[in-house]
């Protein structure tokens, strides 16, 4: 954005490819690497609790910048494991989990970026721009590794959008709102 470097930080679930906490920053600090993980905490940490319960823990994979495993290590650290350094390549280095979901993720968004012919000249337009495209990806976009459910369809999370899926969701927000206006 303008010649500097911002940060698009997202974690997906490998199963249902579905965007479980999204926030973008103009730098990776500390505090803010908890205020991304804390959304994690706030949507699924009974799952993590529940699996911990049954000597199960929920297995989260990260790139090995340092401020993840700070963050995790605040948030997470009794109750889900950490792969902390995993490369891109990590079928070819022989190990098990990979991020491979949100590399491909990631990709989509560079491949979008290059087809708008630029950068982003605002915080806020970039932000907005992040935010509707992980609500595409999440409730719009069926995914062919998913049987062409899309990952909110894949996380039993069938808001029963139909064929307009878009629209439909839009007009369901809206009613919300309107609703709660009352």
């Amino acid at each position: 954005m303008n010649g500097k470097a911002h940060y698009d930080l997202n974690c997906i679930d490998h199963k249902t490819k579905y965007v479980t906490a999204h926030l973008f920053v103009e730098k990776r600090t500390l505090p803010k690497c908890v205020e991304f993980l804390k959304q994690i905490k706030i949507t699924c940490y009974d799952q993590l609790l529940e699996r911990y319960k049954h000597k199960r823990k929920i297995i989260f994979v990260s790139d090995k910048f340092g401020n993840y495993k700070g963050a995790f290590n605040k948030l997470f650290f009794h109750v889900a494991k950490l792969r902390f350094g995993v490369p891109i390549k990590a079928k070819v280095a022989g190990l098990k989990h990979n991020n491979n979901p949100i590399e491909r993720y990631n990709g989509d968004i560079k491949d979008r970026i290059k087809i708008m012919r630029g950068e982003f000249k605002e915080f806020k337009k970039a932000e907005a721009f992040l935010n509707l495209k992980r609500i595409i990806h999440n409730f719009v976009n069926p995914h062919l590794s998913l049987g062409e459910r899309t990952p909110a369809e894949a996380a039993e999370i069938d808001w029963k959008l139909g064929r307009n899926k878009l629209l439909n969701l839009i007009k369901k927000k809206a009613l919300e709102k309107h609703h709660s206006l009352r």
